[in-house]
């Protein structure tokens, strides 16, 4: 056994073998609490924001559209519908650019009175500021003395259109839905955030921890699972504290503090580090009886099961040196980057990359008109000394990329089977198991884009199969 497997297997704090250790800068937007984006004067509501199947159009231009109602449909297995953020009047469909980069249809709101329903009375005018944030996460959030049964919950879910918050966007119903053959016996519910710079689930755990331990309790009722465990990283105390308490009551939910490691919060090292199950390759955490949640995920499950509304907002980071005032927004789905941007300040002087993410897995962003989408978990804006690197030498086969990789890879063997288009050797090396986590071009000392190279091989593999 090795020196860091057994530093592993005696630590106080969950761990696993590898993995980095960046800056966290996690202090520039962890202290304040959650801010609420005034209504927008637009949004445009992408209708494919979760992997599978877009969705279609199910308004007409000039439609008169209130908080929640369904603007975007799919009869497709995988998919997740998609609802309005803003009370208004629908546009004629157009085409936008996503965070990622893809190119989606999507359904324009322009802001105005909510609709009224003949005969009944006028609705209320949509909440603003704190008055929002407490309709969607405050108050009581105990479960009925008669829970729902699993297929309510997940048919709750699945109208609410729920996705992964945590980036996957993977549709929430599909991962819940209990399989025979391979029985669920624990819900994960990743706290941990482990990307640089992020503190929207943070902030979330200490100001709204009752109904994401809520939404666990539905989840683990929903896929059969008999245990339930918060996973947390060490540097976030207060979310601990706040976690514990929430389910001090739920004797089948644990909080594991996990060490502050970089990508702790990826699946399969969450994974490993709690459980001590390991995910085999090429497979899913399915295969070893868990499902793997994001806390906000949770909180939007406890909101559709038990007050049946649909994910509309979300919390975004808005951070970065490059920001005038990072902060943690709660923002309308659909609402143009450039309105955090200026909610938050504005970019600095020597502002020079806006990015969809963290510095770690996040995208460039070409446009920052790009609509939030329910995976947009937060915005980094990098200054340009943040982003001036050394010059791209060539490869000198030291092996760092091999020693920091999570998953046991030869990324920089997958990274030039990819460059080169070298399909079979890069599926031979398991192109299709990277996470992209990007901890093989972080230790890089030639600056080679090994996760760029990945990233965009596994791309090309997934089209040629599509087109198959």
């Amino acid at each position: 056994m090795s020196l860091a497997d057994l530093l592993v297997r005696f630590s106080d704090r969950k761990t696993f073998a590898r993995g980095i250790h960046p800056p966290g800068n996690k202090a520039l937007s962890a202290g304040g609490a959650i801010e609420v984006l005034p209504t927008p004067a637009n949004v445009v509501i992408p209708l494919h924001q979760h992997t599978g199947t877009p969705c279609e159009a199910a308004v007409k231009p000039r439609a008169a559209l209130n908080i929640g109602d369904v603007v975007g449909r799919s009869k497709a297995a995988v998919s997740a519908d998609v609802h309005a953020s803003i009370a208004g009047s629908a546009s004629a469909v157009t085409a936008v650019t996503l965070p990622n980069g893809r190119r989606s249809l999507a359904v324009p709101i322009k802001a105005g009175a909510p609709k009224a329903e003949p005969g009944a009375e006028p609705a209320p005018a949509p909440l603003e500021g704190r008055a929002l944030f407490d309709d969607l996460f405050g108050g009581d959030w105990s479960l009925p003395a008669t829970p729902p049964e699993p297929a309510a919950i997940l048919e709750a879910i699945k109208s609410a259109g729920l996705v992964g918050q945590g980036g996957a966007a993977f549709p929430t119903h599909i991962k819940l839905t209990p399989n025979p053959a391979k029985p669920v016996s624990a819900v994960l519910l990743n706290g941990c955030e482990c990307e640089p710079f992020l503190t929207a689930d943070h902030r979330l755990m200490i100001e709204a921890p009752e109904p994401i331990a809520a939404g666990l309790r539905l989840a683990m009722r929903a896929c059969g699972a008999s245990r339930g465990v918060i996973a947390i990283e060490d540097n976030k105390p207060d979310a601990v504290d706040a976690m514990r308490r929430a389910a001090a009551a739920c004797p089948d939910i644990d909080v594991a503090v996990c060490q502050t490691k970089y990508p702790m919060g990826g699946e399969r090292q969450l994974i490993v580090a709690v459980l001590g199950k390991e995910v085999p390759t090429g497979g899913l955490p399915l295969d070893v009886g868990v499902v793997v949640v994001n806390v906000a995920t949770s909180a939007a499950i406890a909101r559709a099961v038990l007050r049946g509304r649909p994910l509309t907002h979300r919390v975004v980071t808005v951070t970065g040196r490059g920001i005038v005032r990072p902060a943690n927004v709660l923002a309308p789905i659909g609402v143009a980057i450039s309105e955090l941007l200026k909610h938050c300040g504005g970019l600095t002087t020597d502002a020079r990359r806006v990015v969809a993410g963290g510095p770690m897995m996040g995208f460039t962003l070409a446009d920052v008109e790009a609509p939030v989408t329910k995976g947009t978990s937060g915005i980094t804006v990098l200054t340009a000394a943040e982003v001036e690197s050394a010059e791209q030498t060539t490869c000198v086969r030291c092996g760092r990329c091999v020693d920091a990789c999570p998953l046991h890879l030869v990324p920089t063997k997958i990274a030039q089977a990819s460059k080169f288009g070298d399909w079979e050797l890069a599926r031979r090396y398991d192109i299709m198991a990277c996470c992209e986590c990007g901890c093989c071009a972080y230790v890089c000392p030639a600056r080679v884009p090994l996760a760029q190279h990945i990233r965009a091989g596994k791309a090309r593999i997934m089209r040629d199969a599509r087109r198959k």
